[in-house]
């Protein structure tokens, strides 16, 4: 396999996961009855443009279905987080009812409603029917289909390029990283700034966040990385900052190369030297990993048989894809954990891909009073356990297996 941004070869392995079915391919009840799809599971390192990336076993469209199951306005935290963002880049950057912003991967429409509601003209771009649909229920023009240079310029053709656009935990999803980020140069206005969200790879190194690898996303990113890509592509990066979401996230600012003005700020040569100190661009940065996310496979599992044995009832909430992760490589299975729960309707009745595992509505843990509840999405950690304080009364504990194991009764 050659590199996605580079075309190097690619030797070095960073991550060897076993193999998976797509983390967010949920079973229906028919389903059970046939085989299902898994593929290998493995994080390469390109040694000339450092790119982390999986290898290439299914395609966007296998990975990014129709009934795609992800909706993003089940957080509420995640919500708080989209107002938050469209409030301070409305007064960051003059935002107007003569402006117009875009989104790519609008999902379900989670940032776009604020935008609306600003008075702000906007259209969101999402390949996914599932979303598309509950986006356009909110009232928003949505633009159903995968972005990239193509589409871009049919855009900015029919005079929709944008003062501002947003691409939140997108970058990372997408097999073709220079033809989308290339999309950029062409629908940005001259004077126009395109914000990406996406997990920080030197957070996921050093906090085993392991359970953020699977096949939708097809890179691991750092700085240094994305503005390699950037620069090939016509963007520059001219501002960085550092967000809790997703366990350590970056919101990387870029404008286009050719017209952008603004000045790059501190922060970029800061987060870059951070990454280098780490060892972000050597073979060094990456060695040991595997044996740091092996000790907390073995740990989730050493917990999980012990409580068959001790008789305690195991339950898990959110039926997110790093769950499924976790899980399918630790081979857990019903016998440990005997449901998930989930908010998400398009969920529940489902099961979980690989473990088959059945998800199941928020009150099937006060009908079943499990002893433990394991939560899956750890990085919620404190959104979900004030919201299930009730598993409490019953003497419930709450356990998170990433980055390390802990129970709290």
């Amino acid at each position: 396999m050659k590199c996605r941004h580079c075309a190097a070869p690619l030797e070095t392995v960073c991550l060897d996961l076993g193999s998976a079915p797509p983390s967010n391919a949920y079973l229906s009840a028919e389903m059970l009855r046939a085989p299902e799809l898994w593929y290998p599971l493995r994080l390469l390192v390109c040694d000339r443009c450092w790119l982390v990336q999986t290898e290439d076993h299914a395609g966007r469209d296998t990975l990014f279905s129709d009934d795609y199951a992800y909706f993003s306005s089940f957080s509420t935290s995640w919500l708080a987080h989209a107002e938050a963002y469209v409030r301070t880049m409305t007064a960051r950057f003059g935002l107007t009812g003569a402006s117009l912003v875009s989104e790519v991967a609008a999902n379900d429409g989670y940032l776009l409603r604020f935008v609306q509601d600003a008075g702000v003209p906007c259209y969101g771009i999402e390949p996914t029917a599932s979303t598309a649909r509950a986006a356009r229920a909110l009232g928003l023009d949505i633009v159903e289909r995968f972005f990239g240079v193509t589409l871009a310029r049919e855009l900015a053709a029919a005079g929709r390029q944008v003062d501002l656009v947003a691409a939140n935990n997108v970058l990372a999803h997408v097999p073709d990283i220079n033809d989308f980020v290339a999309g950029f140069t062409a629908l940005l206005k001259p004077d126009g700034v395109v914000t990406f969200e996406f997990p920080h790879l030197l957070r996921l190194l050093r906090e085993n966040q392991f359970d953020t690898v699977y096949h939708e996303h097809f890179s691991y990113l750092s700085l240094g990385a994305v503005r390699r890509v950037f620069e090939t592509n016509g963007l520059a990066v001219f501002d960085v900052e550092e967000h809790p979401t997703h366990g350590g996230s970056l919101r990387v600012f870029a404008q286009r190369a050719d017209t952008g003005r603004r000045a790059t700020t501190d922060a970029v040569a800061r987060v870059l030297r951070d990454e280098d100190q780490a060892g972000l661009a050597t073979p060094a940065g990456y060695r040991g990993f595997q044996a740091k996310v092996d000790k907390v496979k073995d740990d989730f599992m050493a917990y999980l048989i012990e409580a068959r044995r001790a008789g305690r009832r195991v339950a898990a909430y959110g039926a997110a894809a790093k769950g499924n992760t976790l899980m399918n490589y630790a081979g857990v299975r019903p016998d440990l954990i005997a449901f998930v729960v989930d908010r998400n309707p398009a969920k529940q009745g489902k099961f979980m891909p690989g473990s088959r595992i059945p998800i199941v509505a928020e009150s099937a843990l006060r009908e079943i009073r499990p002893d433990d509840v394991v939560l899956l999405p750890w990085n919620l950690r404190d959104e979900l356990m004030p919201q299930l304080a009730y598993v409490r009364e019953w003497g419930g504990r709450f356990v998170t297996a990433v980055p390390s194991l802990k129970v709290v009764s």
